[in-house]
């Protein structure tokens, strides 16, 4: 919490300090560039002063030189030249390395840090935002690093030393100078400080831009279902206008005031240049030493002109910084107590005690529920939309901590255990299936890698998904598409199950809605689930009849409140909310199912085995 009051810049340069021998060598490595730097211009003055020597004689100027003095002096300018470009390469090698290792760590802590923020965070949080702020910000924060802080070592360094020599060949020369540096700085600060809120506009709009690309390309489908692909790209065009027009508005200032400071320069050279040669015609000034400082003028300019640039790189990241560190400092609202132990040796006694769960303080969504789920058992989660099905489910493995009461796992208290090992005990099935871009068999083991390649076989098998893995051309190395998009959806959901069966989960949670799916493909993945459930205390979202009638118990939920609790025929009696559920959504879908699984048996030559957990 101490390192949220301090500056961003100095948070974002702890990171680097990280790195401190390599911080140093490059400092080292600036102070060797900077001296052949400066001694360079010396060993011109001294070839032209004493290798060529020309010196004021009635009427002009005579030479009167050594070949052998300005063969020497080209060698010595040879070889600072190569020294220079050894230190140069040094500090470039060493900077950039501090920065990119920066940026690596960054990025890591970002997406560790999402990891580990609860459904809370990511329910409000726009993804092509964070990744702007992964991406984008994060390379600014890398630009400052190199540019900003190396860079303006690098940079006082110079102009300090710079100004020193130039004093010391002459203090009225060096004056002359010094005129234009304050109106070249003031320039250059007023150009950056122009583009700062622009280029700040410009980040914005490339999250922004972001996020309707990353909307569009996710919800494809719908997009083109719709006929809305005009609209879209019109949608698109407008974000990319604008950032366009903030992009050539940075273009067209430095266009602007470029050649300014490249004329205050000139006029800086021209009057240098003037009263050096009017001291050397009267005597208070050597050649080499007027030659000496025009190089000196020369390498002044770069450092002065870096001023504004390098104060906009640290403005620019205090900007960056502060974005990403909304990320990092962010904390999820399900925490985990300090040396919590492991949940171990679960047997799947749940229950919840008077508990009350809402998403904000004004609008609560579960009310003083209770559950006692004994092991082995299966509860049926029943209930209209938005009465509160779902955040049951999601309250067990800590998707969301509940605001009133407790839940319990064999008597202890989810909340003290470790979260890791809470959604170990977890098998969730989910209606809408997610898979990785990657092959099948990686997308079974993926919650268990050390899974042999006979468990991964095993699982599809159990799944009633086996079979139809061989045969594909390349089996179970078969390249899943993004989200799994070249599966069909009951597919997806028999490979959801298989990597739910690897894991072997004390307790199972699924939402058995497979309205979107053929009668068929209802069967298998209704024989997978039945797998699946075997031994496991299982809460089900149900939606079909089967399912419901097998439950040991069945849980009516409205509003937040279970107002109902029991088995299929004591329900049915109570001729309740649960009864109209029944009449009205559950017996005609069944009818339709039992019809099609008498066929099937017939045509596979099966006898009728009971589904999802039990029979009638």
């Amino acid at each position: 919490m101490k390192g949220r009051k301090l500056p961003v810049t100095i948070r974002l340069l702890s990171y680097a300090w990280n790195y401190k021998g390599r911080l140093a060598l490059a400092c080292l490595a600036l102070v060797g560039l900077t001296t052949f730097q400066l001694v360079g211009p010396q060993l011109v003055s001294y070839a032209i002063d004493t290798g060529i020597n020309p010196h004021k004689v009635d009427g002009g100027f005579e030479v009167d030189g050594s070949t052998d003095t300005l063969l020497i002096a080209a060698l010595l300018i040879v070889g600072a030249a190569m020294a220079r470009g050894v230190f140069q390469f040094l500090q470039t090698y060493t900077g950039e390395f501090v920065a990119q290792r920066v940026a690596y760590d960054i990025r890591n802590n970002i997406y560790n840090h999402l990891q580990r923020l609860s459904f809370a965070y990511h329910d409000k949080a726009q993804t092509g935002q964070i990744m702007q702020r992964a991406t984008q910000d994060v390379e600014g924060i890398r630009m400052f690093m190199s540019l900003g802080v190396i860079r303006l070592v690098y940079v006082v360094v110079l102009l300090i030393a710079t100004l020193t020599v130039m004093v010391l060949t002459s203090w009225k020369l060096a004056l002359v100078t010094w005129i234009f540096i304050p109106p070249t700085a003031a320039i250059s600060i007023v150009m950056t400080t122009k583009l700062r809120p622009i280029w700040l506009e410009v980040q914005n709009l490339q999250g922004r831009l972001g996020v309707v690309l990353q909307e569009n390309l996710s919800g494809m489908r719908v997009v083109k279902a719709f006929g809305r692909e005009n609209e879209e790209q019109a949608k698109f065009d407008a974000e990319a206008q604008q950032l366009f027009n903030y992009s050539y508005r940075t273009n067209r200032i430095q266009a602007t005031f470029g050649p300014i400071l490249n004329g205050v320069w000139a006029v800086a050279t021209v009057a240098t240049g003037w009263f050096g040669a009017y001291q050397i015609l009267h005597g208070h000034l050597s050649v080499g030493d007027l030659a000496k400082f025009m190089l000196y003028l020369g390498m002044l300019q770069m450092p002065v002109r870096s001023i504004g640039f390098v104060t906009m790189f640290w403005a620019r990241a205090s900007t960056s910084g502060q974005r990403i560190y909304d990320i990092l400092d962010a904390e999820s609202a399900v925490q985990e107590k300090p040396g919590a132990p492991d949940l171990a040796h679960v047997t799947g006694h749940v229950q919840f005690r008077d508990v009350s769960f809402g998403y904000d303080a004004i609008s609560p969504v579960l009310r003083r529920v209770d559950i006692d789920a004994q092991p082995g058992q299966v509860i049926a989660l029943l209930g209209q939309t938005g009465s509160g099905k779902t955040t049951v489910v999601n309250l067990m493995p800590r998707f969301y901590d509940v605001t009133g009461g407790k839940i319990t796992i064999d008597g202890t208290d989810i909340r003290d255990v470790t979260l890791a090992s809470l959604r170990r005990a977890f098998g969730i099935v989910q209606q809408d299936v997610f898979l990785f871009s990657a092959t099948i068999r990686e997308n079974i083991a993926y919650g268990a890698s050390d899974a042999t390649e006979d468990d991964i076989f095993e699982a599809a098998r159990l799944a009633r998904i086996h079979d139809f893995i061989m045969t594909l051309p390349d089996g179970y190395d078969t390249w899943v598409g993004e989200r799994g998009i070249t599966l069909s959806g009951g597919q997806k959901q028999r490979i959801s199950i298989a990597r739910t069966l690897l894991l072997d989960p004390k307790i199972l949670v699924f939402d058995d809605s497979t309205s979107s799916v053929d009668t068929e493909t209802e069967y298998l993945i209704q024989q997978a689930l039945a797998e699946l459930m075997k031994g496991r205390t299982t809460f089900v979202i149900a939606q079909r009849l089967r399912t419901v009638k097998s439950a040991d118990q069945i849980l009516v939920l409205k509003d937040g409140r279970i107002v109902e609790n029991g088995r299929h025929e004591e329900l049915i009696a109570l001729d309740g909310l649960y009864r109209q559920i029944y009449d009205l959504e559950l017996r005609d879908q069944e009818e339709a199912f039992e019809r099609e699984r008498e066929r099937l048996a017939e045509v596979k030559g099966e006898p009728e085995t009971a589904i999802a957990g039990g029979g009638d």
